[in-house]
């Protein structure tokens, strides 16, 4: 799998078309976790991939929310992206927007992970330390039930993506705070000097 584009391009890709920091930030935290899921997976080799693809998986839906992942292809293709790209980023919108199934086990893990992360992160910043440092499983899964908490995170895709996966929900749950740990730092700190600039 090949990205034809540096780390560096997929990220002034991203910003090209996202100014929101929460969508920087959700870009930079899956784009961690996806790394984070590759090394975890055996698949270590295509960590840098993987982490493209988390980079630019919601490239258009900043400014198309109505389309997203039906824009993303041009964007992606006029920006020198791979195909292989192109068809993970497009997948993550499967049954919502498009008829695109997750095949590869990374384009199943962003399936799941997306609107997970999303829901973790609402969670760590009701938290006194504001991190997922200290996040537990079980604060994370009373939340979840919670219909009313992060309600745009949709629990539906995050359970079909843990059946993808062949996973139990406390598994991918658990798995996805450890992705979030692992990258935390480092996206605080991009952040912070995206805002310098």
């Amino acid at each position: 799998m090949t990205a034809n584009i540096s780390r560096d391009e997929a990220f002034a890709l991203l910003k090209k078309y996202n100014q929101e920091p929460f969508h920087i930030q959700h870009g930079l935290t899956v784009e961690g976790c996806m790394k984070w899921y590759a090394k975890e997976l055996g698949y270590e080799d295509d960590a840098e991939f993987w982490g493209i693809v988390g980079l630019l998986h919601d490239i258009d839906f900043e400014k198309y929310p109505e389309q997203h992942c039906i824009k993303a292809p041009q964007l992606l293709r006029e920006g020198g992206v791979s195909e292989d790209v192109i068809h993970a980023v497009c997948s993550h919108g499967y049954g919502l927007t498009v008829d695109i199934k997750p095949e590869h086990e990374m384009e199943k893990v962003l399936y799941a992970v997306d609107e997970l992360t999303g829901l973790i992160g609402a969670a760590a910043l009701m938290r006194p330390s504001g991190s997922v440092q200290d996040m537990e499983l079980k604060s994370v899964k009373k939340k979840y039930k919670s219909a009313n908490f992060a309600a745009g995170c949709s629990r539906e895709v995050i359970g079909k993506g843990a059946e993808m996966l062949g996973w139990e929900l406390d598994e991918l749950i658990q798995k996805t705070i450890c992705a979030m740990r692992s990258c935390e730092t480092e996206v605080t700190e991009a952040l912070k000097s995206e805002k310098a600039h």
